[in-house]
């Protein structure tokens, strides 16, 4: 396999220091989901629905917030806003295990608006460090970390909160983000390449930039990681109704593996994959996977081929946006990828989880990867009109030195 993309990418100045710094901060960011729900359940005494409400007030305040975060990089810079949300994060997770729970709904509303915007900002100082020729193995490596952040984060908030207590992964999950905004603070990675005007610049109009290409690649975004989210609970339905649900932490790891496989060809190969056909074959990969449910061994090869196109996706979604944002706007545009992403989760799972309660565990997988694929189909139209446009000034720009 050719190497020589990586090795040209991370000889790029701050980009190594950007990823290694990006893996260990994310990891507490991945945990904060799963210890919520433990210390709702098991210190709060609430039921799991209490605890999706927390996780969905979060998710919501998150969605809102990040593109609000993302113009705010573009306006004032990035140390003002990490400086802010790190002071939020640090409040909340001080103040949350002491929380009643009509007092903690709104307070990780509060907490999901002004989150640490650590996803984000990566991807935009990814696009300020790496010229465009080097951006698709970049951001593999940063889908790879986000791979490696989601195997080792809740894995260890479960393992702390299940052998000490909930309430002291609270604190230490909270600890962890607020040392990642600190790291990140003082790292402060650069959110526009040295040929780019740094400071405020003049604000660019949002139909400039928000086109219909954009929104089609956000639209993607969210549809892929709605099959990631619909996957990752089909797999837990489709183990137990075989009775194998001990299993399921080999499957998933299995599931994470492929996908650091795919992610790390994907940033080897020399020509670039469009984020619609990617998403397309996810989606179409997805659909099958239940039929592996028999066994857990047959289910962890039928989620090889989807799970290779899982970091590939990502990364071509969000390399697709660092291309079609400008850079005064690259900001907001990217929160706008984040938005994107975490609705499309915060939706598939209880999709999935809806259809598998009203049919078979199989289901699951069906609908989310079948919606998916709608999605794809929907805005393939803009592709193909944007591929007949890039033609058809290809070809005048080969004619003009005759018609001179």
């Amino acid at each position: 396999m050719n190497l020589t993309p990586y090795r040209q990418a991370l000889a790029l100045p701050g980009l190594r220091s950007l990823l290694l710094v990006s893996v260990l901060a994310r990891i507490p960011l991945t945990a904060t989901g799963v210890t919520l729900t433990f210390f709702v359940v098991l210190d709060l005494g609430r039921g799991y629905g209490a605890a999706g409400l927390v996780g969905a007030a979060m998710t919501i305040g998150a969605a809102l917030g990040s593109p609000l975060l993302g113009r705010l990089v573009d306006r004032r810079g990035l140390r003002p806003v990490v400086a802010l949300t790190t002071v939020a994060e640090a409040v909340f997770w001080a103040s949350a295990p002491t929380l009643s729970l009509p007092v903690l709904l709104p307070a990780a509303f509060l907490a999901g608006l002004l989150a640490l915007p650590i996803f984000s900002v990566i991807r935009q100082s990814i696009a300020a460090l790496a010229p465009e020729d080097r951006r698709r193995p970049a951001y593999a490596l940063d889908s790879m970390s986000v791979e490696l952040s989601f195997m080792v984060g809740p894995a260890l908030a479960v393992a702390l909160a299940t052998t000490v207590s909930a309430r002291t992964t609270l604190w230490a999950v909270g600890a962890g983000v607020v040392a990642s905004g600190v790291a990140f603070w003082l790292l402060n990675p650069p959110t526009r390449s040295a040929d780019e005007p740094a400071g405020p610049q003049p604000r660019t109009p949002r139909r400039e930039w928000l086109t219909p290409r954009m929104l089609a690649v956000l639209a993607v975004s969210g549809a892929a990681t709605l099959v990631l989210g619909g996957t990752d609970v089909a797999v837990v339905a489709v183990l137990r109704a075989s009775g194998e649900v001990g299993w399921t932490g080999a499957v998933l790891t299995m599931w994470a593996v492929a996908s650091l496989v795919g992610g790390f060809a994907y940033g080897a190969v020399r020509r670039s994959f469009s984020p619609l056909a990617l998403t397309a074959a996810l989606s179409l990969c997805t659909i099958p996977v239940g039929l592996g449910g028999g066994h857990w061994w047959l289910l962890c090869l039928a989620l090889i081929p989807a799970g290779a196109l899982c970091a590939p996706t990502i990364a071509a979604t969000s390399d697709a946006v660092s291309r079609l944002a400008p850079a005064g706007v690259r900001g907001e545009a990217m929160g706008l990828h984040g938005s994107a992403v975490t609705v499309g989760i915060a939706l598939g799972a209880p999709l999935a989880g809806a259809v598998i309660d009203a049919s078979l565990p199989l289901w699951g997988f069906a609908v989310t990867g079948a919606i998916g694929l709608a999605v794809t189909l929907a805005v393939l139209p803009v592709e193909l009109r944007h591929r007949r446009e890039t033609a058809a000034m290809s070809d005048a720009a080969d004619l003009a030195p005759a018609t001179t």
